[in-house]
């Protein structure tokens, strides 16, 4: 039953054309990491992963572009902790320089 309801998620379209199945545990990872030491209780985590998952099925796809589920996470991580935004935008948006990051920390300010 998990793998039939795995393929009710679109498939995950890497950076390098890789294509690979929906895996919920990678969205926990990136949460936990950016939510780490961060006053954010697992239930509340949870309902985020959540609603993105419900997006992913609602969008009808059959293919998503790994950056837009990166998207996502960003709009769930600033409703949650403006630091734990800053921590994921950090590595997604992979910076250039320290300008992007202060227009970013100014932009959650």
């Amino acid at each position: 039953a998990v793998t039939e309801s795995r393929s009710l998620f679109p498939a995950v379209v890497k950076k390098d054309g890789r294509r690979v199945d929906f895996d919920r545990s990678k969205l926990e990872g990136s949460f936990a990491l950016a939510l780490r030491k961060r006053p954010v209780s697992a239930d509340i985590i949870a309902s985020a992963i959540e609603r993105i998952e419900e997006r992913l099925l609602t969008l009808g796809l059959r293919e998503i572009a790994s950056n837009k589920i990166g998207a996502l996470v960003m709009r769930e991580l600033k409703k949650l902790d403006k630091v734990a935004y800053v921590r994921f935008a950090s590595v997604y948006r992979n910076f250039e320089d320290i300008d992007e990051f202060t227009a970013l920390v100014d932009e959650v300010r």
